[in-house]
């Protein structure tokens, strides 16, 4: 998982929503929604609540 990947899954984690992680990272919001969705599959996960859990559960944040 690349660094920004990192940034955004914790960012996720913690409540932000897509335009507010846009904004914090100062990235697109179509450029969040593109790495939410890469997420989404590297973690075969079906909504971002899966994906939080499997990576807690894999100590990754």
């Amino acid at each position: 998982m690349s660094k920004r990947e990192q940034e955004i899954l914790g960012l996720v984690a913690r409540g932000f929503t897509s335009p507010q992680i846009a904004e914090e990272l100062s990235l697109s919001p179509e450029t969040i929604k593109w790495y939410r969705k890469r997420l989404l599959s590297r973690f075969d996960a079906d909504t971002s609540a899966e994906m939080i859990k499997i990576a807690i559960e894999n100590k990754l944040i």
